[in-house]
């Protein structure tokens, strides 16, 4: 009997390996997906887990890489979650950004989201269930000074994420989108919980639990938006 499948696109050392790491664990195959496997590979040999962990290199800029990248998952079983966790940044002022650097962007975590939430959704509409899940960011609801790069394709992304859940949910997906609205806890940012306190950065474990519980949620109850964030953030 074939397992069923979660796709986590944009895997990485933090949120993005929670994620893969929560799927496996609940006994599903998950495709983890990254555009290089230099780090997928080990991680994914030595994480003792209940399900199967599959690395895949992927560019979600790409419309074929993208559709390979689903045309694989398919071969191992029943899709069933999705969860788009790519994206890119580069901080400029307004005045420096460059065509290249924002077309980049946008391309990644806008337009990755969109090829990766259609082929997720063509596999799904046939069997009328699954979930598709996107990362947003505190950038999702306010473009700040300096984050046009971010904050521009976070918008479209939280848009596209509404438009498929209303298209989508009547006909059995549920689409999600989560804004993580702090500082994920990570080496580069352990200064900050230092000076902050306990508990003031988010945990990718406790962020990956609320993505499984949205991804377990009973149609009658479905979250479109969830927003995540430690006790130390101002909202």
């Amino acid at each position: 009997m074939q397992r069923e499948v979660a796709v986590v696109v944009g895997v990485g050392a933090g949120l993005g390996w929670s994620l893969v790491k929560r799927f496996a664990d609940a006994g599903m195959h998950v495709v983890a997906a990254a555009r290089t496997l230099d780090k997928l590979e080990g991680w994914s040999r030595t994480h003792s887990t209940q399900g199967k962990i599959e690395p895949f290199a992927c560019d979600v800029t790409q419309p074929a890489q993208v559709s390979g990248l689903f045309e694989a998952a398919s071969a191992s079983g029943p899709l069933r979650a999705t969860v788009f966790n790519a994206g890119a940044f580069e901080m400029a002022s307004i005045l420096d950004v460059t065509p290249e650097s924002f077309e980049r962007c946008w391309r990644v975590g806008c337009l990755g989201g969109l090829l990766v939430g259609q082929a997720a959704a063509r596999l799904m509409l046939p069997r009328g269930e699954g979930s598709i899940l996107f990362t947003g960011a505190t950038a999702s609801l306010r473009g700040s000074a300096r984050f046009a790069n971010l904050a521009v394709p976070k918008f479209g992304l939280r848009a596209l994420a509404q438009s498929m859940a209303r298209e989508l949910g009547p006909k059995g997906l549920h689409v999600a989108h989560v804004i993580i609205d702090g500082q994920i806890e990570s080496e580069r940012y352990r200064h900050l919980g230092e000076q902050r306190g306990p508990d003031s950065l988010l945990p990718p474990d406790a962020i990956a639990e609320a993505y499984y519980q949205l991804h377990l949620q009973p149609r009658g109850a479905w979250t479109q938006e969830l927003d995540l964030r430690p006790w130390s953030e101002k909202f």
